[in-house]
């Protein structure tokens, strides 16, 4: 594999996570809105879940191995 590539797929790794990250904030800030702050132990739950995520895709990207596809154009496939 290129530097290249190990390249955009670190800066993809790193997309995804902050959409993920952003995601969580912008939904609690709407629960915060209404007063319904989520428990400490989601948010943590929520931060590992998107590690794991993000360490998934790393060790895909270093062993070549497929990730899932959820946009794409072989998303219904």
């Amino acid at each position: 594999m290129a530097l290249g590539g190990i390249v955009l797929g670190l800066i993809n790794i790193a997309i995804v996570v902050v959409i993920l990250l952003l995601v969580g904030a912008l939904v609690k800030w709407v629960l915060g809105a209404l007063g319904w702050g989520p428990p400490p132990q989601v948010e943590k739950l929520y931060i590992a879940v998107v590690a794991l995520i993000a360490l998934y895709m790393l060790v895909a990207l270093l062993f070549g191995l497929p990730t899932v596809r959820i946009v794409g154009p072989l998303a219904l496939r």
